[in-house]
C-alpha cells in the first residue's frame, strides 16, 4: 500500500499546505482511496498522478469543514470528467443530510451514483483486497479512525529442494514460482513440490482529529503504520485540551508504547512553518517526537508520498524537496 498527502494543514490553508486530505493507493491495482477532503482536494489531486475515475470510495472521519468542504466540488469534479462508476463515501452520522441538501440547493447533477454508507456497515468491510474497520475517537464532534488491513498472499520457493534436486536458479525457478510444472534431463518437477503460500497482512490505522490517543490501543495491535493529527507542541497542550487536539510529543509517546514501527505525523496548527526556527517551526514539533519516539518518523508535507513494504518498513518514494 502506499500513502499520499494532499493536505497536511489543520484549519485553515497556508501557503505550502492545504488542509486534510489522505490518499491510500492500492499496490496491485490504480484504485485508490480518499480519507478526508478538505477544501481544495480537486486541486491537489490535479497536482497528483491521482484520477478521479480511479477512485474506489471516500471516507470522512469526522464532520468539521477541513476535512469535509471539498467534497461537494470534487464529487461535481469527477462527474464532469466522465466518470459512471458508482463511489462509495462513508462517513458519520449527518454526512449523508448535508450531501442531500448540498446537492439539492445547488442543483448539483452527477452522472453516476453516490451510496453513502453509515459507519455502523464497516464490521470488516471488504473493496479489492482491503479490509476495512473503524476505531472511535474523541474530539469535539463525533471523529473515527479508520483501519485498513490488506491481507497478502505471498508464493515462496522451497529455495533448499530445488538446490537438493540441482534446479538451476534462472527461468525455471520463476516458471515453477509461477505455478508452471518443468522438464529438466528427461524428469518433470510438479511446481506445487516447490512452492508454498505465506499469508501475511499490512495494517495502516489513519486517524480524525483526536485528544486521547489511548482509544487506539486495540486496534493498534499489527500496526504497522500509525498517521495521526499533532496539531500542536506541548507548550500549547492546554489549548490542544481545550479544542480537543494532540500535541506531538502525546502522540509519539502512544506509538512508543504501542509498539507501532512507523509513525506519520500531520494537520499541523498554521502557526507553524516549515521555515521558520524555534517554537514556531515543524521541527519543534518534529523534535518533540523524536525524544519520546525511536521509530521509523516523518512528519508530512503536502504531496508526500511513501510506500510500506512487505517487511513492514515505511519508505518515502518521492522528492523530499517537492
Amino acid at each position: 500500500m502506499q500513502i499520499q498527502f494532499l493536505g497536511t494543514s489543520s484549519g485553515t490553508p497556508t501557503k505550502s499546505r492545504n488542509v486534510s486530505a489522505i490518499a491510500l493507493i492500492e499496490n496491485q491495482s490504480r484504485q485508490w482511496y480518499l480519507i478526508d477532503c478538505g477544501e481544495g482536494t480537486q486541486h491537489q489531486v490535479l497536482r497528483s498522478s491521482l484520477s478521479l475515475n480511479s477512485l474506489a470510495a471516500i471516507f470522512i472521519t469526522h464532520l468539521h469543514g477541513d476535512h469535509c468542504y471539498g467534497l461537494p466540488g470534487l464529487l461535481a469534479s469527477a462527474s464532469l470528467s466522465n466518470r459512471k462508476d458508482p463511489l462509495l463515501i462513508f462517513g458519520p452520522a449527518g454526512l449523508d443530510d448535508w450531501l442531500k441538501l448540498t446537492i439539492s440547493a445547488t442543483d448539483l447533477h452527477l452522472e453516476y451514483e453516490i451510496i453513502v454508507l453509515p459507519l455502523s456497515t464497516l464490521t470488516d468491510y471488504e473493496i479489492g483486497q482491503i479490509q476495512i474497520s473503524t476505531a472511535t475517537l474523541s474530539h469535539r464532534i463525533s471523529s473515527y479512525a479508520y483501519i485498513f488491513t490488506n491481507n497478502l498472499d505471498e508464493v515462496k520457493l522451497d529455495i533448499g529442494k530445488l538446490s537438493h534436486h540441482k534446479i538451476p536458479q534462472g527461468p525455471l525457478w520463476g516458471r515453477i514460482r509461477s505455478g508452471a510444472d518443468i522438464e529438466l534431463e528427461g524428469k518433470t518437477y510438479k511446481s506445487v513440490d516447490f512452492v508454498h503460500t505465506e499469508k501475511t497482512s499490512r495494517k495502516i490505522i489513519i486517524c480524525g482529529d483526536n485528544d486521547s490517543p489511548d482509544l487506539l490501543t486495540t486496534q493498534s495491535a499489527g500496526c504497522d503504520v500509525l498517521v495521526h493529527e499533532a496539531t500542536f507542541a506541548s507548550d500549547m497542550a492546554e489549548q490542544a485540551r481545550k479544542v480537543g487536539h494532540c500535541c506531538a510529543d502525546t502522540i509519539a509517546g502512544f506509538a512508543r508504547d504501542a509498539g507501532i514501527p512507523n509513525l506519520v505525523l500531520t494537520h499541523f496548527s498554521a502557526r507553524y512553518h516549515t521555515q521558520a526556527t524555534g517554537k514556531g517551526s515543524i521541527e519543534a514539533l518534529r523534535h518533540e517526537a523524536q525524544q519520546n519516539y525511536s521509530g521509523t518518523l516523518f512528519l508530512a508535507n503536502d504531496f508526500d508520498q511513501f510506500q510500506l513494504t512487505k517487511d513492514g518498513r515505511l519508505e518515502q518514494i518521492n522528492d523530499q524537496s517537492h
